[in-house]
């Protein structure tokens, strides 16, 4: 697929819009103009039918019905110019029919649907305005018309116009926008060529930024920012992968010892069997540490971005309860909810928040033994939502509680490795918490359980 480049694409863009609201304007122009000829001309055309009507009423009121026509004739020619007019009865009889309107040939409507119509009388539109009027008890139907072709011709005329005109004012515009976007354009080329020299080998080069006040030095600005940016987080990989590598080691030497033990002797299909589950085991366990690694690298790169809306800290914790119950039930131990009935409303992102309530109750089932119990509570206070995750299981020592949220980091290394914890839950629960304005803290003494409270920012409730 061709790419065309950027300044032919505004080019084609502001042609196209431009060539959208030219050919609105001329077709609203052109109904229009077409539209007030005919208002214009049905109002003139019922004001002559007013006149006859009146013209009728009076000889009738007279006693002068039989001088009706002569009277008629007189008030046509006379007064009316020699306007186009016929007169008839009920019966279909002429009153009156005048000379041209007899020419044209306009016949007199069976039934009138529309008060204005159209009618091409010898290659000439008539614009023929019908009114039945009732008289001394008698119906007549007034017709009055009038020669369009005057009209229609400077109708034509000016449609010709538009259409010639708005091609030709196209074109100019197309080409005075492609010289704009072209000289607009050339600055932005500048500093292509100036980031195209910054490489992995000097992220902390910058851009010149110049002094116009304008986009072009935002533009330098948010590169600069950009940089900035990439290189702190350029250190953070450096950094995650050095330690990522340290953890992945540890899985990946039990599962090479283990085959090569398999294989040094022959051996029966049970034992066999048996060392295969346990390295399914632990590619289990490393299957999950991969996803959280991922999840972590996201985060830091700024690529895992929560979608906030307006949330329901209420119903979110009582979803991950569900699922912590069930947990909870399989390890015998007793689960209480302690969440108020009101509406908590936060900006927030309803599953990484579901994801924040899972890591806390699964650490505490973990870490609770069985007849245990867990308690996760929920209320406001002073315009937060406060959460808490409560157990009666081992507890934290009073020295590793600073460090329970660094990545990698276990208190009980032995104990975490056999439950298949990798250090790196509560990492990626702070980082929830933190990106949705909140905090997260522990009180934790061994023997004694933990308690892990999250406070959320409450907004105001949705619409």
């Amino acid at each position: 697929m061709i790419t065309l480049p950027i300044r032919l694409r505004l080019t084609a863009w502001y042609f196209a819009v431009l060539a959208v609201m030219l050919s609105a304007f001329g077709v609203s122009a052109y109904f229009a103009m077409r539209h007030s000829i005919r208002r214009t001309v049905d109002e003139e055309l019922q004001i002559r039918a007013e006149g006859v009507h009146q013209l009728i009423e009076r000889d009738i009121q007279r006693g002068h019905k039989d001088d009706l026509p002569e009277g008629l004739r007189e008030h046509t020619e006379l007064r009316s110019g020699g306007a186009l007019l016929q007169v008839s009865d009920d019966q279909g009889n002429w009153l009156y029919r005048s000379t041209v309107m007899s020419d044209y040939g306009v016949p007199r409507p069976t039934t009138i649907r529309n008060r204005a119509t159209e009618f091409m009388g010898k290659d000439v539109p008539l614009r023929i305005w019908n009114e039945k009027v009732s008289v001394g008890g008698q119906s007549y139907l007034i017709q009055s018309a009038f020669e369009m072709d005057d009209f229609y011709e400077a109708l034509h005329d000016f449609a010709l116009l538009l259409f010639i005109s708005i091609p030709t004012l196209l074109l100019c515009a197309a080409a005075g926008g492609y010289w704009i976007s072209t000289r607009a354009l050339a600055p932005v080329d500048q500093i292509t060529q100036t980031a195209r020299t910054i490489s992995a080998q000097n992220l902390s080069s910058r851009l010149v930024v110049p002094p116009t006040g304008d986009e072009l030095q935002r533009l330098s600005e948010t590169l600069n920012g950009m940089l900035d940016r990439l290189e702190a987080a350029f250190k953070k990989i450096t950094q995650f992968t050095a330690d990522a590598s340290h953890e992945l080691r540890t899985p990946v030497a039990v599962m090479r010892t283990r085959a090569e033990l398999s294989l040094r002797k022959a051996r029966s299909a049970d034992e066999y069997r048996d060392v295969i589950a346990e390295v399914l085991a632990e590619l289990e366990k490393t299957s999950g540490l991969i996803e959280q690694l991922m999840f972590l690298a996201r985060a830091d790169s700024g690529t895992e971005t929560p979608h906030f809306a307006a949330t329901n800290v209420t119903d979110v914790l009582r979803e991950a309860c569900h699922q912590g119950s069930a947990l909870a039930e399989a390890k015998q131990i007793a689960f209480e909810e302690k969440i108020s009935t009101d509406s908590l409303w936060i900006q927030g992102d309803a599953s990484s928040l579901r994801r924040l309530f899972l890591i806390l109750i699964d650490n505490a089932v973990k870490y609770t033994p069985a007849s245990g119990q867990i308690e996760v509570s929920l209320q406001r206070n002073n315009g937060f939502a406060i959460a808490e995750v409560r157990d009666n299981g081992i507890g934290i020592a009073e020295a590793d509680l600073p460090n329970v949220f660094e990545r990698f980091y276990r208190a009980d290394k032995a104990r975490t490795r056999e439950l298949g914890g990798v250090g790196l839950g509560l990492s990626i629960g702070r980082w929830i918490a933190e990106v949705h304005a909140g905090t997260i803290e522990v009180h934790s003494s061994p023997g004694h359980g933990s308690t892990f409270q999250i406070r959320l920012p409450i907004a105001k409730p949705a619409a």
